[in-house]
């Protein structure tokens, strides 16, 4: 999603907004200069005393404290921790709480959707909710001008389908006193206070994604193999989502564009730190139940769930809200604070039971909040957490995020000090002559926001990231070669890129059945993502849809609206009119289509088959222009240390995450006392089950150290280890072979592994599709001269033989490239200027 593409028209919003709610717009600039303006008469000054207290406490001066017997689990993409989340939703017994950025109700869980209707997110919440389940969301309520996600379809979508279900939109925006710009960013699942789940990935279109993370999805002749339906097949370079509450609109041509692939990382928990993050979420609901849903019977107040009785010591008895919740709020079971630990005079369903002997992980809960967000005075225990665990990493630092920003230096336009305490610990590497590595995976373009040379948005968040890696004066490698010392032997950045084939002959082969039937294959897409819909309101009308294919363009990073061609196509009034379009469009196929893989991406991976055994029973040119790639988005919130400590939640990198009154977030800091053999340098080393297999598993995958994952009808009764929620164990493969090739971060072995795979890797892609960001690109001149006047992603090359094309990708290996820290880097003006040297109002919506 092109999330920050119009946040240039903030402030010409703003001003409209002055003159159309004068009223408003006082209030709402009394808000803006005065944040706090709950914070100061003596009542409210002695609640915040009394959180300070509670803050100063605990480590990280967070809000809540460490906690031992928690069984923690790591799930790597959508596919595996949906799945699981599909199976702790359906355990539910009293109450479901969601968190998101934006909730999708008709987001598949399970996939194929053909094969799994009934684990569609709303359907499922919908059965629950019948069986007595009281179901309580929050979604950010988007500013409108510049995001399109649509919570207002979300609330409407949910509230409709039971009673017992309640969703809350926050905050309000323009012409209020609690006006914000800021999100709440959490991602955040809880189950009878009893189960959780905490990470990067939202529950929306377009985050479900496999291992193999392919980027075709066209099943010409079986429509049923669809993965991504609807609106789930997105690339917001291409085109952003729109009108999210019209499922069927918005679809690009998978003919022609491939989609935007999806890694995040997530993980389900159970134990004592599961009430910690439902007083999280409760403070969180209360709140808004106070500013916006007071009167309003559907909103219960919640009271908090610890019990006092048999923990009389707990952080939560001296806070301030406590006792006014407890009378006027609903309190549901918890599980971990009782006597002598589970009551035997109540008897716990078989699905929320687990050995406590299982609880090797302590876990504390940090977070980003503020008076926005929290009605509390900011708290930032999650940037606090990062500053302590980089400074006391001993040998290596990993870290995934959406965003690199931060800074070396105080008193700058960029606040968090994160960037400062990555220089200071490797400059003292450096000095006592250690060997020390960071590790920082990110995407190649932040934010899916526009053509870089015209979008001024993308150029203040890259100006900034180039600004914290390389650039500027103060940047992470600039200080530490001004210490004398070369930055890249102790800190790289790297992207993530796929490449596929779309099964897409249509001269050869769609065009016929088109002919014969009077059916497009575009007609056929909108009948599929029409038929699951499902049965609909007699309201809800659908205008036709527009589907969009990219036409040749010199920017070959993002293509506009504008930069592609319209076909309207007629939506299906009925689920069987549908089906007959569907099944009309695939009896006119003259053969069978099963000898050509929908997807070859897998082939990146440790397949059993290579490229070359891939068949095609069209022409050469039109496989050649069926070859794409795309930058692969890393979403992931993550930071593991010395393969003994992890940090993951919701918080990127940034200002806006970091700070404590920007983005509201969460993450949780874990430490397993489950410790495994392994090695680090060369030598024996103890690390934690937690953190080192998570780590394993990642590099596994972006090495293509791991089998492909298919998801298909043949594969719909396989259920791994890795896609159940806690309490049930990974398979432990801590002894495999391509365990032990990742094994230890700082072998020069892995280094040789890790880098030439990045190497190779980003020099096939560059060979074949010409891609950009670029370190071949260093300025405009050479990016206008560099990038083809192709599709955006196609082959860069128009009489490049296929044979060519597959002998170069067939040497892929995972999805690994090297970091494009120079592109563009004799373009001073992204990072100098007024903007960076002097305070900048906007600067804050952007980093």
């Amino acid at each position: 999603m092109s999330f920050f593409k119009n946040l240039g028209h903030i402030h010409a919003n703003v001003s409209a907004t002055i003159e159309k709610v004068a009223g408003g717009t006082v209030k709402e600039l009394k808000g803006l200069f005065d944040s706090d303006h709950r914070h100061d008469d003596p009542e409210e000054k002695a609640r915040d005393a009394a959180r300070t207290k509670i803050l100063e406490a605990h480590r990280f001066k967070s809000f809540s404290t460490e906690r031992d017997g928690n069984i923690c689990k790591w799930h790597v993409d959508g596919h595996d921790f949906m799945w699981a989340l599909s199976e702790l939703i359906d355990s539910a017994k009293e109450q479901i709480c969601i968190m998101d950025w934006w909730l999708s109700p008709e987001l598949y869980l399970r996939r194929p959707p053909a094969l799994h209707p009934q684990w569609r997110l709303d359907r499922l919440l919908e059965k629950k909710a019948k069986q007595g389940v009281k179901v309580n969301v929050i979604v950010y309520k988007e500013v409108t001008q510049t995001m399109t996600m649509s919570s207002k379809h979300t609330k409407d979508a949910l509230e409709d389908l039971h009673p017992n279900v309640a969703c809350m939109r926050h905050p309000d925006h323009i012409g209020s006193k609690d006006s914000i710009q800021f999100w709440s960013h959490h991602e955040v699942v809880i189950v009878d206070y009893h189960y959780a789940s905490i990470g990067g990935l939202d529950l929306c279109f377009g985050r479900w994604d496999t291992h193999s993370h392919p980027l075709a999805d066209a099943h010409v002749t079986e429509h049923d193999r669809t993965l991504f339906p609807g609106q789930d097949y997105n690339n917001a370079r291409v085109l952003d989502f729109q009108k999210v509450e019209r499922y069927v609109s918005n679809q690009l041509s998978t003919l022609e564009t491939g989609r935007m692939p999806w890694h995040d990382v997530h993980m389900t928990i159970v134990g004592p730190t599961v009430l910690d993050i439902a007083q999280h979420f409760i403070e969180r609901w209360n709140e808004i139940k106070k500013r916006k849903y007071a009167e309003l019977e559907r909103y219960t107040w919640l009271a908090l769930p610890h019990n006092l009785a048999a923990a009389p010591n707990e952080a939560i008895s001296s806070h301030p809200d406590l006792e006014v919740w407890q009378q006027r709020g609903v309190k549901y079971k918890e599980r971990f604070l009782r006597h002598g630990g589970y009551d035997e005079q109540e008897e716990d369903p078989e699905d929320h039971k687990h050995d406590p002997n299982m609880g090797t992980c302590r876990v504390q809960v940090c977070r980003s909040i503020s008076d926005w967000s929290h009605g509390y005075l900011p708290e930032h225990s999650i940037q606090n957490a990062y500053i302590q665990l980089i400074s006391e990493a001993k040998h290596f630092i990993y870290i995934e995020n959406q965003f690199f920003i931060s800074n070396t230096k105080t008193g700058a336009a960029v606040v968090n000090q994160i960037a400062g305490a990555l220089v200071e610990r490797i400059l003292r590497a450096a000095k006592d002559g250690q060997k020390f590595k960071v590790i920082v995976v990110i995407p190649e373009v932040p934010a899916f926001a526009g053509d870089i040379k015209d979008a001024s948005a993308l150029q203040i968040i890259l100006g900034a990231q180039w600004r914290t890696i390389n650039r500027g004066g103060d940047s992470i490698m600039e200080k530490i070669r001004e210490a004398g010392y070369n930055p890249e032997d102790y800190i790289r950045w790297y992207h993530l890129r796929a490449y596929d084939r779309i099964n897409g002959p249509y001269h050869t082969f769609i065009k016929e059945m088109e002919e014969k039937t009077g059916i497009t294959f575009h007609q056929a897409q909108v009948a599929l993502a029409r038929k699951w819909i499902g049965k609909i309101d007699e309201s809800w009308v659908q205008e036709d849809v527009a589907i969009k294919a990219p036409l040749p363009t010199k920017d070959g990073l993002v293509e506009e609206g504008n930069a592609s061609k319209i076909e309207p196509v007629k939506y299906p009034e009925t689920e069987e009119e549908a089906d007959q379009i569907l099944a009309k469009f695939e009896a006119a196929a003259s053969r069978k289509d099963d000898d050509v893989s929908d997807s070859v991406g897998h082939h990146a991976m440790q397949d059993t088959t290579a490229l070359h055994d891939e068949r095609w029973l069209g022409d050469e040119a039109e496989e050649r222009e069926c070859y794409i790639t795309e930058l692969l988005y890393i979403h992931s919130k993550l930071l593991i240390v010395d393969d003994l400590r992890v940090i993951m939640g919701s918080a990127n990198l940034n200002d806006r995450s970091q700070k404590g009154d920007g983005d509201s977030e969460i993450a949780l800091v874990v430490e397993d006392q489950d410790m495994i053999n392994s090695r680090m340098n060369g030598k024996p080393y103890k690390a934690a089950r937690f953190a080192a297999t998570l780590r394993r598993a990642l590099f596994k995958e972006h090495l293509g150290l791991i089998k492909p994952q298919h998801c298909e009808p043949e594969t719909k009764d396989i259920v791994t280890s890795y896609m159940t929620p806690v309490p049930h164990p990974h398979k432990d493969t801590t002894m495999s072979k391509e365990d032990s090739l990742v094994a230890d971060p700082l072998s020069d072995d892995f280094d040789q592994l890790w880098n030439g795979t990045a190497h190779k890797n980003t020099q096939i892609f560059s060979e074949i599709f010409k891609y950009v960001p670029s370190n071949n690109v260093r300025s405009w001149k050479q990016y206008e001269n560099y990038v083809p006047k192709v599709k955006a992603g196609h082959v860069g090359h128009a009489d490049m033989p296929v044979s060519e094309i597959k002998d170069k990708l067939n040497k892929v290996q995972g999805h690994l490239i090297e970091g494009a820290v120079d592109f563009l880097v004799e373009e001073k003006e992204i990072v100098e200027g007024v903007r960076w040297s002097s305070y900048d109002p906007t600067l804050p919506i952007y980093i």
